[in-house]
């Protein structure tokens, strides 16, 4: 097949001009002097060009930005991650070091500072020795060589390597086409400028590109830094990027630099003492790991994931999602999250004690979620697993810790939360007091049975549920121990976690306005945030849905604020290289639980960490805590707070019907299983560590009037009755969602 013809060649016409224009050169030399023939290429000046083949050639080029590495960083500016198609970051030319810029020059274009683009020495130099059968030897200049960097990598960033030309592949269409454009570009740009750009886009091997990149990379510094040894080694690379790699062939890479020293000593760059020195010295190579993506992420890779996840999915940051991708990873983006990486370790160091790496055979799941009340930042993030984890380790796709999908519908790479068992209880607990009972109210936990047809209350639904033995399929409603079946405050049901007291204050409620105050909470289904916690059947109540960590963290700091939730947010701030900001998604905090409410919640699970469910975790602060444990142990749960810090601790099962009791978990396997004795211990281990940071200041108190009933009003028990209007008779065959204490 024949060569695929440059544009210029395309009529017969622009053909007639180029034969017209060899015609007066006799000789390979003359023809590269004919090319010559404008004054601003001989002496950088302005001419008119007799010749009108040269002259119609095109002479703008929009050099732009080069793609550039963008990168996460934690809330103290430590990095977490880059994400790049070109590994570059932009420096300005006062911040490239003189050896580096003299080294360059020295080697590359030693008339660089003479010419006005095109080295005509060179040119017929390289010329003259191909015409006598010499091999082919380079005379681009580097105003020549940044010309053709751009075009290539601007050509490979946007996905066009069928357009990219490289060495023989070139026609003399396309090196007539790079010379004109070298002479527009010197005409447009200051030398210094030129020299700028070409270091910055300029590849280095290894797939670094620019010199900051390469100095980072090979050093551990900043091309501001780089020495006399280490600039001429980095400017012998440009020549054969893989001949000269300082990694795969160090002797040639040597060898080159000393070239390049030779050069700077002949030009007068450097003195003699200076060139023997750096000739002498080890290349002393000081290698940084490749980051590209989350799963080379410094820490936080799953935290990292979720923050890509929200620009991906984000029409604030492109039209589409491969724009959105493109920014990411060619934008120079620098992008500021909520991490703290002090916290964030100390969870992480938390898995070792449960489920470490090595040993971890049942993969047991494992996770840590911290919220700032008031703020709704995410300080932390963590999980026992890795993206991608040695043989015979857990790894996961999955975060653990969020949605599956966000408001929109696009993935968020969430396991799509777990059922949050007992952790759900003090939801309605709130609406008890929102609905103006008391906290010392006292409740009827001998009620089991609640038959078909019971009235359940829902003003916005339906909502059904049957516990009784007598019923085919069905039980009477249980608790872990048969010692609290009896009448007791609204405080001690809450507190001991009995399931009989949460369904007796449910069964006095409007079950839409539980719903309502978990959602003002801030509680949605894992599965999609669109979709409020299910109330259709009461077994909810008692936590039979799946909710994500990071909501219920966030639930939670709702309390700990004095009823001020605000929307988890992740990011800080996002800036390009030029410094231009994008919009972040906000907190969006308001106040939607009453204080009073939020004071009366978090007075009662303070006593959970006290004489509660949760009497064995308690910590060194005022704190507030709720266990949760599923039916068979499958999940567990600690959530709680200080006034300054929310987390949710949990520990259990992808595979959602697999039970924790029995696996391996801190190198033991028991019997039974619940909320406090890993969840738990982790949650509390954490807390005292990091807790301190921020407020431990204790907790407003509940109104007197929201505490005690008047001493003359005693409740009924729930009595069995019709069914309300609205309200299905329809059996149910849920079994309550938990049966033990927590």
């Amino acid at each position: 097949m024949a060569a695929k013809k440059h544009p210029i060649f395309d009529t017969a016409t622009t053909l007639g001009k180029l034969v017209a224009f060899l015609g007066i050169s006799s000789v390979c030399g003359v023809l590269v002097a004919g090319l010559m023939v404008p004054a601003v290429a001989l002496a950088g000046g302005t001419a008119t060009s007799s010749i009108t083949f040269f002259d119609d050639l095109p002479d703008e080029m929009n050099v732009g930005t080069p793609a550039q590495s963008s990168k996460i960083l934690a809330a103290d500016g430590s990095l977490l991650a880059t994400f790049y198609d070109q590994n570059r970051t932009e420096v300005a030319l006062k911040d490239i070091s003189p050896f580096m810029r003299n080294a360059i020059v020295a080697v590359e274009d030693a008339r660089y500072y003479e010419h006005g683009g095109i080295d005509t020495r060179g040119l017929l130099r390289a010329v003259t020795s191909m015409a006598k059968g010499g091999g082919r030897q380079g005379a681009s200049t580097i105003t020549q060589q940044f010309v053709n960097n751009v075009i290539i990598q601007t050509h490979a960033v946007n996905g066009e390597l069928d357009k990219v030309k490289l060495g023989n592949d070139k026609e003399i269409g396309d090196k007539v086409r790079e010379i004109k454009l070298a002479i527009a570009i010197e005409k447009k740009y200051s030398k210094d400028e030129i020299l700028q750009g070409y270091l910055n886009w300029v590849l280095f091997a290894n797939g670094n590109f620019g010199i900051e990149s390469a100095a980072y990379s090979y050093f551990g510094v900043h091309a501001k830094d780089l020495t006399l040894p280490q600039s001429a080694l980095l400017a012998g690379v440009v020549n054969s990027p893989t001949l000269y790699d300082p990694i795969a062939n160090p002797e040639n890479a040597i060898s080159r630099r000393n070239l390049v020293l030779d050069h700077m000593l002949t030009q007068g760059m450097i003195d003699q003492k200076q060139h023997d020195d750096a000739a002498k010295a080890a290349i002393d190579l000081k290698l940084q790991p490749s980051r590209n993506g989350c799963v080379t992420a410094v820490r936080g890779e799953y935290f990292c994931d979720y923050v890509t996840s929200l620009i991906v999915n984000d029409p604030a940051y492109g039209k589409t999602a491969e724009d959105r991708e493109k920014l990411l990873k060619q934008g120079g983006l620098t992008i500021t999250t909520t991490l703290d990486p002090g916290l964030q370790d100390a969870a992480q160091a938390q898995f070792e004690n449960f489920t470490p790496a090595g040993n971890n055979p049942d993969k047991v799941g494992q996770a840590l979620v911290s919220v700032q009340p008031k703020t709704g930042r995410i300080l932390t993030m963590a999980q026992n697993t890795k993206f991608v984890a040695p043989e015979g380790q857990f790894n996961t796709d999955y975060n653990f810790n969020v949605d599956r999908l966000d408001a929109n519908g696009n993935s968020l790479g969430g396991a799509g939360g777990f059922d949050v068992g007992s952790t759900i209880k003090p939801f309605t607990f709130a609406e008890w007091l929102n609905s103006g009972h008391k906290i010392n109210d006292i409740v009827d936990a001998g009620v089991r049975v609640y038959p078909v047809g019971f009235p359940w209350q829902n003003s916005c639904g339906t909502s059904t549920g049957i516990y009784d033995d007598n019923y085919p399929g069905s039980k009477t409603l249980q608790n872990a121990e048969n010692n609290f079946y009896q009448r007791l405050t609204a405080r001690e049901g809450l507190y001991n976690s009995l399931n009989t007291a949460t369904m007796y204050t449910a069964s006095k409620l409007d079950l839409c306005n539980v719903q309502k105050m978990m959602t003002a909470a801030g509680i949605h289904l894992g599965e999609d945030p669109k979709l409020p916690y299910n109330l259709d059947n009461v077994s909810s109540l008692l936590g039979s849905g799946a909710v994500a960590p990071l909501t219920m963290a966030s639930s939670f700091a709702t309390f700990a604020a004095g009823g001020i939730h605000c929307d988890p947010i992740a990011l800080v701030s996002i800036t390009n290289a030029k410094g231009d900001k994008f919009p972040v998604p906000g907190a969006n905090c308001k106040q939607t639980v009453k204080p009073e409410v939020a004071s009366g919640v978090t007075s009662v699970l303070q006593e959970v960490l006290v004489r509660g469910s949760g009497y064995q975790i308690p910590l060194r602060y005022p704190a507030a805590a709720k266990t949760g444990t599923t039916n068979n142990s499958e999940q567990t749960w600690t959530i709680g707070f200080t006034k300054g810090l929310a987390t949710a601790s949990w520990v259990g099962n992808i595979d959602k019907a697999q039970s924790n009791n029995g696996k391996l978990i801190a190198g033991r396997r028991l019997d039974y299983v619940d909320g406090a004795t890993y969840a738990g211990k982790a949650w509390q281990g954490y807390m005292n560590q990091v807790a301190g940071f921020f407020d431990v200041g204790g907790f407003d108190a509940p109104p007197e009037s929201m505490v005690n009933p008047p001493a003359n009003i005693q409740p009924k028990p729930a009595q069995p009755g019709k069914p309300a209007a609205g309200n299905s008779d329809k059996p149910s065959n849920d079994k309550p969602s938990e049966k033990k204490k927590d």
